[in-house]
């Protein structure tokens, strides 16, 4: 992952340096003092070593044809074969960023006799910058000419400047250095000069120097159209490469190409997860709105419905969970709902977890010992045990509110459904840490959760707070071991089983998060890729019909695309978004973030208001961005790939400190949202 973003970021600031910063270089600073007398004599070619200046000029009847800045993919090849009819060659001052760009033209121009020079990587004003970029733009061109045509040159034409009495204060300077390494400065004759005179005459890769070099070409006064070393009567200026440079030069055409491809590439893709995400938060708002609505008319588990009163069997799985085991129990105990039994399976606890559980003296609850065996299998010991029609499943961390049970198995009142996913807050959020992921269980799964319910393809029934049919259990085998996420598992295979599954935003229950990153890391890792693993294995209900179908097109097809799909893209698009700020536009780049995380944070708050929560905890939002965000993309790559290599990841679980219950008084005292 470092690499490959290490790769992405240098091939973004290369492009952007070449293709944005051109522009911030063009203003050509004002000249604070003359050029040398030596070199104001009207010649346009100059020499300089040391103090010593020597100008040249072309011969009588001579004319050597210059042209800036290309090569261009339109003008270019026109300019080559009008060159071309009429036998004559010139010089073609690049820039290498357009070089590198164009390589196929930058040979044809060497394969033409044509002679080539330096324009600079940019086009830069080398009088206006420092030593050191001006050094870089010089090296990165002559790299860039070993790479495409396989020469080096000793010309140069400073960029902005035309004769030579131009070449003033700052680009005298920047001339002086030139010369220092070895290169001939090249300017061109004044316009009034008549070309049988002898001239340099200068053009770039435009229609008007297409229709001035085929009048130049008709002059019949002219003997001779030839480049500027050949006027002169000077060595060539092209000379071979080593087979180093030129694979230098061909690595970073390269570089720049691959950037150049990247960028495109990427403000499609922004512009596609962009819309994508803006659709996601229009759905989420869309969907919850339709689910308080149908509460009361089209709902299972409506007042029209007869309300569910049968006993409860409530399986806790527990493995070192001395820290909440007593709280989790004592809340069920409190219930509301009073026939219940209860089934703590102590999964071989190293510390005294089964021992805090048999010490509540209360009929209703049973404690089943077993050798350590995974969650799955301490649930399937349960059911074992199971007594009752209606099982809830709890994790050994979770504090039920007293009304939660019963509110949590109304919905089984319809024939249909076969599972409940209860409200699971978190209860330790007192921390930045806690406040994201209260934000993320508020925003991001219960707000989800309505919208899947609606769609009738709701994924999960988090292992925290949910309840089943203990005849629809059995008849999918229990709970399947063959993934990490046991509850994702399990919901998909009621789904295929016939079964639905819905949502009582009302049963609430709180949970403890993680207050460590590293702890965070282990338990998304785990959740990320027992998800993954739960896709693979129901991946064939795509095909079918009936809800499995309808769950499946669905509900997979949302995961895929919004929990796996754009995470692996986000790191790529984050370093994308300060490429944009830093070269394209900053303002326009800063205010595209600010309104998406203004529209975030507007639908955040609609989803606290339907979940009775405080608005304040939205302070924390911005901050999510920067750190939370990242966290979470990267447990869905290092998931994703731990899934392609194959390897097995291991049961890991959280140290506990028995926080869940917090935040419980203040839930209990959170007012009533009604419909709409």
């Amino acid at each position: 992952m470092v690499i490959v973003l290490s790769a992405v970021a240098a091939a973004l600031v290369f492009e952007g340096w070449t293709t944005h910063q051109v522009s911030a270089a063009q203003t050509r600073t004002a000249c604070t003092s003359p050029v040398p007398k030596a070199a104001d004599d009207g010649d346009p070619v100059l020499s300089i070593t040391g103090d010593k200046v020597e100008t040249s000029a072309m011969p009588a009847r001579t004319v050597a044809l210059t042209y800036d800045g290309g090569p261009d993919p339109v003008w270019t090849p026109r300019l080559l074969g009008l060159l071309r009819e009429h036998d004559a060659h010139a010089t073609f001052f690049l820039s290498g960023a357009q070089a590198a760009r164009h390589p196929d033209l930058v040979r044809q121009i060497h394969a033409a006799g044509h002679e080539i020079g330096s324009y600079t990587y940019t086009g830069a004003d080398l009088g206006s910058v420092s030593a050191r970029r001006a050094g870089i733009e010089l090296s990165l061109t002559q790299t860039v000419l070993a790479g495409t045509a396989g020469v080096d040159t000793r010309l140069l034409r400073l960029p902005h400047t035309t004769q030579a009495d131009t070449l003033c204060g700052g680009e005298w300077t920047a001339a002086r250095r030139a010369a220092a390494d070895g290169y001939l400065l090249v300017a061109a004759d004044r316009p009034f000069r008549k070309p049988e005179q002898g001239v340099v005459r200068q053009f770039s890769h435009t229609s008007t120097a297409y229709q001035e070099t085929e009048k130049l070409l008709g002059n019949r006064k002219i003997e001779k159209f030839t480049t500027v070393t050949a006027g002169l009567a000077q060595p060539p200026a092209n000379a071979p490469v080593f087979s180093l440079d030129r694979q230098q030069g061909k690595g970073l055409v390269w570089v720049q190409a691959a950037g150049h491809v990247f960028v495109n590439a990427m403000t499609w893709v922004l512009g596609i997860a962009g819309s994508l995400a803006m659709l996601r938060l229009l759905m989420l708002v869309v969907f919850a709105r339709a689910h308080i609505r149908r509460l009361d008319r089209f709902r299972p588990g409506a007042p029209r419905l007869r309300e569910v009163n049968g006993p409860v069997t409530v399986l806790v799985p527990a493995y070192n969970e001395e820290a909440g085991i007593e709280s989790t129990v004592r809340s069920l105990l409190a219930s509301t709902h009073r026939h219940l039994q209860i089934v703590v399976i102590d999964d071989g606890s190293t510390d005294s977890t089964a021992e805090i559980a048999e010490r509540i003296r209360d009929p209703r609850v049973t404690v089943v010992r077993q050798a350590n065996a995974g969650k799955a299998a301490a649930l399937n010991t349960g059911l074992a045990h199971t007594r009752y029609d209606y099982v809830v499943m709890v994790d050994a961390d979770t504090v039920f509110e007293p009304d939660a049970i019963h509110r949590l198995i109304q919905p089984l009142a319809h024939a249909a459904v076969g599972a409940v996913s209860g409200n699971t807050k978190v209860g330790n959020r007192r921390g930045l840490l806690g406040r994201w992921q209260h934000l993320e269980y508020v925003f991001g799964f219960n707000l989800d959760r309505r919208m899947f319910e609606v769609l009738e393809c709701m994924p999960t029934v988090p292992g925290a707070i949910g309840a089943f049919r203990r005849d629809a259990l059995m008849g999918v085998g229990g709970v399947s071991e063959d993934t990490l996420a046991e509850d994702t598992d399990l919901t998909m295979a009621l789904w295929r089983a016939g079964w639905r599954v819905v949502y009582e935003e009302s049963a609430v229950a709180w949970t403890e998060v993680p207050t460590k990153l590293g702890q965070l890391w282990r338990q998304r890792y785990r959740w990320c890729y027992g998800t993954l693993q739960a896709m693979w294995k129901h991946r064939r209900a795509v095909f079918e019909v009936g809800p499995s179908g309808r769950f499946a097109r669905r509900g997979l097809s949302y995961l895929a695309l919004f929990q796996i799909l754009l995470p692996l893209l986000a790191p790529i698009v984050d370093v994308f978004a300060v490429y944009g700020l830093l070269f394209i536009d900053s303002a326009q780049a800063i205010g595209v973030w600010v309104g998406f995380l203004l529209v975030q944070m507007v639908v955040a708050g609609y989803a606290l208001r339907l979940d009775g929560e405080r608005l304040r905890t939205l302070w924390s939002m911005p901050f999510q961005l920067f750190v939370y965000r990242q966290l979470m993309y990267l447990v869905t790559i290092q998931s994703v790939v731990t899934a392609l290599l194959g390897n097995r990841l291991k049961w890991q679980r959280m140290q506990r400190s028995g926080s869940a219950a917090d935040q419980l008084p203040r839930g209990r005292e959170r007012k009533e949202v009604l419909p709409g």
